[in-house]
């Protein structure tokens, strides 16, 4: 009688043992499962973010690479219309030869140096011009003068008696690429009028450098 009270006690005590084990296992696979599903979700979380990131680096290096493109492109159209343009200057400054070699340049000449006595307003002054210009000057020199005076006097009622003359040093005549007209200077050559031929076309291409843009490259 006692021994099977004692086994029953056993066989309880198993059973309890193995509902309490049973119960240990269930709940302990149930927190792996949800520990493993939280990691894995995190772990996707953590992907993502990654791939997020990645891919807004690749778009923000692609902007980077397609603006510093565009700017390379920017520079380089820059620097071909700027060569066009230096090259429509300079070739309108070759047609200028034609103009020096023209009939008409002593008149020219004249009216240069009367436009530099006017600007300069000075008594005693120095005209400068090419060499191969220097004796075409010295001839309407005297009448250049004449003319300054009279508009002078007729402008102001003063009539002036400047002190004009023609440079004499070989070494400070102008250089060719001036092609042609004269500078004048005054007071030590503190005072300079730039009346020659490429002084005068820098002059105009400045003046009509929009309009010829707006000729050249329209999609402006």
């Amino acid at each position: 009688m006692a021994s099977d009270q004692i086994r029953q006690m056993v066989n309880f005590i198993l059973q309890e043992a193995h509902e309490k084990a049973n119960e240990i296992r269930v709940k302990t696979e149930h927190d792996f499962n949800l520990e493993k599903q939280t990691l894995v979700h995190e772990a996707k979380l953590a992907i993502q973010e990654e791939f997020a990131k990645k891919e807004k680096d690749r778009k923000v290096q692609e902007r980077i690479a397609r603006s510093a493109e565009i700017g390379e492109c920017n520079v380089k159209k820059m620097k071909v219309r700027d060569e066009m343009l230096q090259q429509l200057l300079a070739d309108a400054a070759t047609k200028l030869g034609v103009v020096a070699r023209g009939q008409n340049y002593p008149h020219l000449l004249q009216k240069l140096i009367v436009q530099g006595l006017i600007k300069i307003e000075e008594n005693d002054v120095t005209v400068y011009c090419r060499a191969d210009d220097a004796e075409t000057v010295g001839n309407v020199l005297p009448d250049a003068v004449a003319e300054y005076v009279e508009i002078m006097e007729r402008e102001s009622g003063i009539k002036l008696s400047p002190n004009v003359v023609l440079n004499t040093d070989p070494s400070r005549n102008l250089p060719d690429s001036s092609h042609g007209g004269v500078t004048l200077t005054a007071v030590g050559g503190k005072i300079v009028c730039d009346n020659t031929m490429a002084a005068r076309l820098e002059l105009v291409y400045e003046e009509l450098l929009p309009s010829i843009r707006a000729i050249l490259f329209p999609e402006e």
